[in-house]
């Protein structure tokens, strides 16, 4: 594609998310709409941020704005799609660290087991393969933040979505009615991460840059952790928790909400204490995301997405970009760190 028409095609991208994702973007904290409109056109913020970042009393100056992240989706060009396609990139890492296997793949309403050639399987078949591995979970073949992610298990002979129980036959009408998915196997979490909450499993988003000189450095990362109304998933976006973690030590901070203003040392449903708790395995955690960075160094940015277990560390998922809320929470980065990153890859001014 000619360079003219690429900066087209992305300039009309930009401003149909624009339209979508700001200026109609979901409004949790009832913000006025001339306040929305005026941090929209003046820096593409979206109305939660005035809340979220209390720019009422501070400075937007201080802070990325919705938009900039999205003009930050580009930053790995070319190899951006080598990360945003689920399936590929769970190939791609296969040969460096552990990831979560693909079991079977819905695509155009052809249903294939992975890894299987061409021979085309039924529900039924994704049924008895709950039953003989016990769970799954099942995603989006283009979603993210964690939409349209259920989490399919069989206990006893009885088959559950989201903890809500089905027949067979129930089953597979579901499985018929969702398009385009992929199921991927399970993997049970370290005791002292399902002790925080047991109902999801509670995974690590960890953000690497690359540097000047070309390596690649931790830069942030949080303990993201569900609870009773976000079964099955851990998502800051679908209101989760999300623990910030100290890179150094492991240890996690109180935990925060990108929908309400409230802090969280305890889980709100569990009891069990947030703040303070050590992140097991997390120089493994570290290490490892450097190292599989390392591997790529095409990639200027990753947020890997990790599940620790008790005898390994796991790749659920590595994202060519993340979201400044859940990194904003604990104070502005437009001339911090991400700012700066930003600006030298010409995201920002």
């Amino acid at each position: 594609m000619p360079p003219m028409i690429r900066r087209m095609v992305k300039t009309g991208k930009l401003g149909y998310l624009w339209v979508t994702r700001i200026l109609l973007a979901p409004n949790r904290f009832r913000v006025p709409l001339l306040t929305r409109l005026r941090l929209a056109v003046f820096g593409g913020f979206i109305g939660d941020q005035h809340v979220l970042y209390d720019l009422k009393n501070r400075s937007k100056r201080e802070y990325l704005s919705e938009f900039d992240w999205y003009r930050s989706r580009w930053i790995n060009e070319p190899f951006d799609a080598m990360l945003n396609n689920k399936i590929i990139c769970n190939e791609v890492l296969q040969p460096h660290i552990n990831v979560s296997p693909i079991l079977f793949v819905k695509n155009k309403r052809r249903l294939v087991r992975h890894g299987a050639g061409r021979t085309r399987v039924s529900t039924a078949d994704v049924v008895q393969g709950i039953r003989d591995h016990g769970s799954f979970f099942m995603k989006p073949l283009t979603a993210g933040k964690g939409k349209g992610v259920h989490r399919l298990d069989a206990v006893d002979g009885r088959l559950f979505v989201d903890e809500a129980e089905m027949t067979e036959a129930e089953l597979v009408a579901f499985l018929d009615g969702q398009s385009d998915w992929f199921l991927t196997e399970t993997v049970a979490q370290h005791p002292d991460l399902a002790a925080i909450f047991p109902r999801t499993s509670n995974t690590i988003r960890l953000i690497t840059m690359r540097t000047g000189d070309g390596g690649a450095q931790p830069f942030f990362a949080v303990l993201r952790i569900g609870t009773a109304d976000t079964v099955p998933v851990d998502n800051g976006s679908r209101g989760g928790l999300v623990a910030k973690i100290d890179i150094d030590s492991g240890v996690l901070s109180e935990a925060r909400t990108l929908w309400s203003q409230g802090v969280h040392r305890v889980h709100p449903n569990s009891g069990a204490p947030i703040e303070g708790t050590v992140v097991p395995r997390w120089q493994e955690v570290v290490d490892s995301a450097l190292r599989v960075a390392d591997e790529f160094p095409f990639l200027q940015f990753v947020a890997w997405d990790f599940l620790v277990g008790e005898d390994d560390i796991w790749v659920i998922e590595a994202n060519t970009s993340s979201g400044v809320n859940i990194v904003q929470l604990w104070g502005g980065q437009r001339y911090g760190q991400l700012g700066d990153f930003y600006r030298a890859h010409e995201v920002i001014k």
